[in-house]
C-alpha cells in the first residue's frame, strides 16, 4: 500500500473532515486520534498482507461448483477469516453486540484499504455488513439477537436477493411468491418459491451459514400477488435452518444454487441464480417437529411489517451505493498508483527543443514518460477523479455521522444532503473512475493490454460497478425525478448553501476567487436547467435526459468539493501543491463539459424519446 493513499486519508479525515472534532460526543468518547490511527494500521497491514497478493489469485481461480459445494480459492478463506477475527464487521456498531463504535467515516477509511486491495474478496464483507445493518434497523429483538449479532461476529455471512431473471432492475415485476406458514419466535413465517439473479455471494463455505434477505410478494385475499412495489415484503431466509438460540439445527433450508455466473470482473466474489422452494431440500415446519412435517418451500421470516419490504432494503441498498462508489473509487486509485510508478520508471521519446525533424533532437536522451505534457494530463485526470471520488465518500460517511450522532438540526440537514448525494456517491465514481483505470491502461500503453500488469484487472473489475446497486439510468431518474423535487427542493437547496459556503470562503482568496466565480457559475446553471427541465410538469419530457443530469450534477459536487479541499491544502510542500493542481485540472478540463450536458437538459431535448425502434 501507497504511503501517499495513508497521506491523503490523513488530510481528507483530520485536516479537512476534522473527524477528531467527533470524539467529544458521547458516542465516541473513549475514542481518540489515536485509536483512529490504529485502526486505519491495522486495516492497511491486513490489506497489504492477507489481500493484496491474491487480487490476482482470485481473478483466475474463478469459482467453481462441484456438483455439492463451491470452492473458492484458500486465500479467500484466510483473508475472510482473518476480517472477521479482526472486529470490523462490525466496527461501527454498538460495543453492546461487539462493536467499536467507530465514526462511520473512520470505518468507510479503512474499508478503503481492502476495496484498493481486492474488491472481490472485500465484498463479502460489505454486503454482510449492510445485511446485518438493515436487521439493526428494521428487525425484531430476536432477529437482531439471532441473525444480525452472528453476522457482525463474523460467523455467519450475508447477502441481498432482489433482482430476478425476468425483471432485473424492475424490482415492481418480482414474482417470488410467499405463503403464510404459521407463527415462529423468529418472525412470522412464510414459505418461498421464486428464483433470484445475480446474487453476490450468494453460495460459499466462508462462514457456517450465510442469511439471505429476499423480497417477495406475499398474496392477497384472493390468492394473486398485488402488482407494483405496494405487494413487495422482506424476508429473512437462511441457507441453514437455525432455532430461536440461534444454533444451526442441521437440516438444509430450501435455498438451492442453480448456476454460477461468470462475470467480466470481480471475479473472486460468487455470483448466483438461486432458486428458493424448488424441493431440493425440504425442511420440517418447525425445529423439532417429525421429518413428516417437511415439505418444499424456503422458510423465510418476515421483516418489519408486510407490504414495506423495498422500504426496509433501501437501508441496505443506500449503504450498498456509498460501498460500491468507494469501490470504484479504490478501483481508480489503484490503477492511478500502478500507471503513476510506470510512467516515472519507463522511458520513451525526448524533449521538444526546437531542433531535428519534429523539433527533438534524436541524439538526446529518452525521457520518462511522466515528463511528457499529454501523460501528465493522464494523470491529472486520474488524479483528479480517484482523489476528489474518495473525498466525495468520505463526505457522504461523515453526513450518516452527523445523522446518527449530532444535533436534531444538523441530523435534519444531513438527512438531506444524504438524500440527494447518494446517487452521486454511486454513479459518479462508477463512470469516471472506471474512466481513470481506461486512461491507466492507456498510460502502459500495449502492457496495459496485458495481464503481466494489474491495470487491465482494474478496469475489468470497475467496469461492473456502472450497474451494481442501480445503473446510471436509474441514479439519473432517482436524482432528477424525486431528490432535487421531494420537498419543494429541499435537498437542492441544503446543497446549494453547502456550496454558496465554499464559494464566499474561496473568492476571498485571490488564489481560489478564479475557481469560486466558476463554480457559483456552474452552480447557477445546475438550477436553471433543473427549474426548466420541469417546466411542463410532465415527467416524461423532464426525465428523458435524465442521465446528462446526473452527470453534471455530479461535476458540479465534485468541482465544490475540490474548491473546499483547495481550502483546506495550504502551504508549499508538493502535497498540497498535488491537491491545486488537480483542483485546478478539474475546473480546466472537466467543469467546461457540464455545458453540452445541461443544455439538453434544459431545453427538454425530445430525440431519446421520440425515437422509434424501426429508426435504428
Amino acid at each position: 500500500m501507497s504511503q501517499a493513499l495513508s497521506q491523503t486519508l490523513d488530510f481528507l479525515l483530520y485536516d479537512w473532515l476534522k473527524v477528531q472534532d467527533l470524539n467529544a460526543r458521547e458516542r465516541f468518547a473513549d475514542h481518540s486520534r489515536e485509536t483512529f490511527d490504529a485502526v486505519l494500521a491495522t486495516s492497511e497491514k491486513m490489506a497489504r498482507e492477507k489481500f493484496a497478493p491474491f487480487n490476482r489469485l482470485v481473478d483466475t481461480q474463478e469459482p467453481h461448483f462441484d456438483g455439492e459445494r463451491v470452492h473458492l480459492p484458500e486465500a479467500t478463506h484466510a483473508a475472510m477469516a482473518a476480517f472477521a477475527e479482526s472486529g470490523l464487521l462490525a466496527a461501527s456498531q454498538d460495543y453492546e453486540i461487539g462493536g467499536m463504535q467507530l465514526p462511520c467515516v473512520v470505518e468507510m477509511a479503512a474499508t478503503s484499504f481492502f476495496s484498493k486491495a481486492s474488491v472481490a474478496m472485500s465484498g463479502y464483507a460489505m454486503l454482510t455488513k449492510g445485511n446485518a445493518g438493515l436487521l439493526m434497523a428494521h428487525g425484531s429483538e430476536l432477529q437482531k439477537e439471532v441473525f444480525a449479532k452472528n453476522e457482525f461476529a463474523g460467523r455467519w455471512f450475508g447477502t441481498m436477493c432482489l433482482s430476478e431473471p425476468q425483471a432485473g432492475s424492475s424490482l415492481s415485476d418480482v414474482s417470488t411468491r410467499a405463503e403464510p406458514d404459521g407463527d415462529d419466535p423468529l418472525g412470522t413465517r412464510y414459505r418461498l418459491k421464486g428464483n433470484k439473479m445475480w446474487i453476490s455471494g450468494g453460495e460459499h463455505e466462508l462462514s457456517e451459514n450465510i442469511i439471505h434477505l429476499v423480497l417477495a410478494k406475499i398474496p392477497g385475499p384472493d390468492g394473486k400477488l398485488v402488482p407494483g412495489t405496494r405487494g413487495i415484503s422482506l424476508f429473512i431466509v437462511p441457507k441453514k435452518m437455525v432455532d430461536a438460540s440461534g444454533r444451526l439445527t442441521g437440516e438444509r433450508n430450501d435455498v438451492a444454487l442453480a448456476g454460477l455466473n461468470h462475470k467480466l470482473g470481480y471475479r473472486g466474489t460468487t455470483n448466483c441464480l438461486l432458486n428458493f422452494g424448488e424441493g431440493k431440500f425440504l425442511p420440517r415446519s418447525k425445529p423439532g417437529d417429525p421429518e413428516s412435517s417437511a415439505r418444499p418451500g424456503a422458510v423465510g421470516y418476515l421483516v418489519g411489517e408486510p407490504g414495506q419490504g423495498l422500504q426496509c432494503m433501501f437501508h441496505m441498498m443506500n449503504e450498498a451505493r456509498i460501498g460500491v462508489g468507494l469501490g470504484a473509487v479504490m478501483l481508480g486509485y489503484a490503477g492511478y498508483e500502478a500507471s503513476l510508478e510506470y510512467a516515472r520508471q519507463r522511458p520513451q521519446g525526448r524533449a521538444v527543443t526546437g531542433k531535428g525533424p519534429g523539433g527533438k533532437d534524436a541524439a538526446a536522451p529518452q525521457l520518462p514518460i511522466i515528463e511528457h505534457a499529454d501523460v501528465k494530463r493522464m494523470l491529472l485526470a486520474q488524479k483528479s477523479y480517484v482523489e476528489g471520488g474518495l473525498a466525495l465518500e468520505l463526505y457522504c460517511a461523515r453526513l450518516v455521522d452527523e445523522l446518527n450522532s449530532g444535533a436534531p438540526e444538523a441530523a435534519a440537514e444531513a438527512r438531506l444532503l444524504l438524500e440527494v448525494l447518494t446517487p452521486i456517491a454511486k454513479s459518479w465514481p462508477s463512470e469516471w473512475c472506471l474512466e481513470a483505470n481506461s486512461l491507466a491502461i492507456q498510460v502502459l500503453g500495449g502492457y496495459g493490454y496485458t495481464r503481466d500488469f494489474p491495470v487491465e484487472q482494474h478496469w475489468r473489475d470497475n467496469r461492473l460497478n456502472m450497474i451494481h446497486e442501480g445503473t446510471h439510468g436509474i441514479q439519473g431518474l432517482d436524482l432528477l425525478g424525486r431528490k432535487v423535487v421531494m420537498n419543494g427542493g429541499a435537498a437542492l437547496l441544503a446543497l446549494a448553501a453547502r456550496i454558496n459556503s465554499t464559494i464566499e470562503a474561496a473568492v476571498q482568496q485571490p488564489a481560489l476567487a478564479e475557481q469560486g466565480n466558476q463554480l457559483a457559475a456552474a452552480l447557477a446553471k445546475l438550477g436553471r436547467a433543473t427549474k426548466n427541465a420541469w417546466a411542463t410538469g410532465n415527467p416524461e419530457e423532464a426525465l428523458a435526459n435524465a442521465t446528462p443530469y446526473l452527470q453534471a450534477f455530479g461535476h458540479v459536487v465534485l468541482a465544490w468539493l475540490w474548491l473546499d479541499l483547495s481550502l483546506s491544502a495550504a502551504g508549499p510542500s508538493d502535497f498540497a501543491q498535488g491537491k491545486r493542481a488537480a483542483a485546478r485540472y478539474f475546473y480546466a478540463y472537466e467543469l467546461p463539459k457540464i455545458d453540452a450536458w445541461l443544455g439538453v437538459v434544459g431545453s427538454r431535448e425530445a430525440l431519446c424519446r421520440e425515437m422509434r425502434d424501426g429508426w435504428f
